[in-house]
């Protein structure tokens, strides 16, 4: 492996990492289609879909990992969201885990491109006022946030997704939770369901070692600085960005399998 390898490893890692703490997410929205077609078209690497999941949910859990610690202090954080989805998201993605070994390269995009395709919809879809409202007052409903989460978590551990691409726009549109209250909650939800993805990654053997090393270096570096960006930008901003970034993903991805 050679300096360029590293770097072209990296940088994607540090964007990826870095869009995780700004909008909430854990990254594998633009982490997997970048692994799976820029080290190849620069002749650094070639990655299967398999390993590219693998390495992902590696990227997935380290990112979000900081942006919670980015977070910690301040009432953006709100527990029973969390607990509520996050429970389900882990179960969820500890079965998609180990189910996506039975799945083919094909298959994987696929799942892939469904989830995004379905995001891109939601982030359409216009969204109730709420961002005014006090965070002490925010309410939901938690079967409803449960069933969703773990139907999210099943389809995200097969791709070794955090599932945040999606659970944002659900919590936004579906749950009617203020922004940065979503993007908060979010990377803690997806930090407990990135345990369940990563553990059927690692347990199938899905996950190669140095892409993954410097992915972890480079999202425990960028992710802080992407939740630092985030607390002072413009919701309407943030919401726009994270729509287009997932049309963009969609689009690239379907054109793949097409």
């Amino acid at each position: 492996m050679d300096i360029s390898f590293i770097v072209t490893i990296f940088l994607i890692g540090f964007i990826g990492s870095f869009l995780s703490g700004m909008l909430g997410i854990g990254g594998a929205i633009i982490n997997y289609p970048m692994l799976l077609y820029i080290p190849a078209m620069l002749g650094v690497a070639h990655f299967s879909a398999h390993s590219v999941s693998g390495i992902t949910a590696v990227q997935v859990f380290f990112s979000t990992l900081g942006g919670i610690w980015a977070y910690r202090k301040g009432d953006f954080l709100n527990k029973k969201l969390v607990g509520y989805m996050g429970i389900s998201t882990l179960v969820g993605s500890l079965f998609g885990g180990i189910i996506s070994n039975f799945f083919n390269e094909s298959g994987i995009n696929l799942v892939y491109g469904v989830l995004a395709l379905i995001a891109v919809v939601m982030m359409l879809i216009p969204k109730k006022k709420v961002d005014d409202m006090p965070l002490d007052q925010v309410k939901f409903n938690k079967w409803l946030a449960a069933i969703l989460a773990l139907a999210v978590g099943i389809a995200a551990g097969i791709v070794g997704a955090g599932g945040a691409f999606l659970l944002v726009p659900i919590m936004l549109v579906v749950l009617k939770i203020p922004t940065r209250m979503t993007i908060a909650s979010s990377l803690a939800i997806t930090f407990i369901s990135s345990i369940g993805s990563i553990t059927g990654k690692l347990s199938t053997g899905q996950v190669e070692l140095l892409p993954s090393i410097i992915m972890i270096v480079a999202s425990l570096l960028a992710s802080p600085l992407g939740v630092k960006v985030g607390k002072k930008a413009n919701t309407k901003i943030l919401q726009f960005i994270l729509a287009i970034m997932i049309l963009a993903t969609a689009i690239k991805i379907w054109i793949g399998i097409l």
